[in-house]
């Protein structure tokens, strides 16, 4: 059995939204960032999602690398990397509806993104001696993308047990957290809340329409603190 980890040194997956900002500035207050990620694999949101992470890893001089990926796009067929696909757009009152956010998740899904992720993460992780990768799991999500459950995190940080000489562990501080839970590590830990991007769509501010802004509005709304993020979306 794998030891818990006490003093993380780690490989950050640094997508830019709210959970993996929360994450990362987490394991930052536990531990050592040796390098934070980001992955352009040509979805909506690539550039944004790269913009952010680079301002986050800026402010606490923390090493940031952008890796390429044409090819999830190109063999993927959801409308997070397919502009021809519509993306989907839920109510807040359906955000609780199981079957109603199974058949959006479907739609945005990229096949086998996580593993493809953490497996590259975890190759760097190697090399530089880190003994853990960090994500932003979350319990919300884990409800609609088994990429995001615990049953996930164990069964990948097993398997990197036999894939890396060193025995890299995948941890993920927003694990068992719901979104409004996240805001509120996030706030107590001083979290860069206002370098986030949590939109699928790529424009000038967050969409506000799309799931993922969905949960993230409900989020700071449930927490006291929309206020200090209304002004991020074009529409609230």
């Amino acid at each position: 059995m794998l030891k818990p980890l006490t003093s993380p040194k780690a490989v950050a997956l640094l997508s830019g939204g709210l959970d993996s900002v929360v994450s990362f500035k987490k394991a930052l207050d536990e531990g050592e960032i040796l390098l934070a990620l980001t992955f352009d694999y040509h979805q909506r949101s690539a550039a944004k999602e790269v913009e952010s992470a680079q301002k986050v890893c800026k402010r606490y001089n923390v090493p940031h690398r952008t890796i390429e990926l044409p090819w999830l796009a190109e063999i993927g067929k959801g409308a997070l990397v397919n502009s021809k696909e519509a993306l989907p757009q839920i109510q807040p009152e359906e955000l609780n509806h199981l079957k109603t956010t199974q058949e959006t998740a479907k739609k945005v899904w990229v096949s086998n993104r996580n593993g493809v992720l953490i497996e590259i993460a975890a190759a760097f992780a190697e090399s530089l001696h880190a003994n853990c990768v960090v994500t932003g799991f979350n319990a919300e999500e884990a409800a609609t993308f088994p990429d995001n459950t615990e049953e996930y995190c164990k069964a990948i940080t097993q398997a990197l047990r036999h894939s890396t000489s060193n025995q890299v562990q995948v941890l993920s501080y927003t694990q068992h957290l719901m979104k409004k839970q996240i805001v509120e590590l996030g706030i107590q830990i001083q979290a860069p809340l206002d370098l986030i991007w949590s939109c699928y769509e790529g424009r000038e501010k967050m969409c506000g329409l799309c799931e993922s802004c969905q949960r993230a509005k409900r989020a700071f709304l449930q927490a006291g603190h929309l206020h200090s993020i209304q002004n991020h979306f074009q529409t609230l």
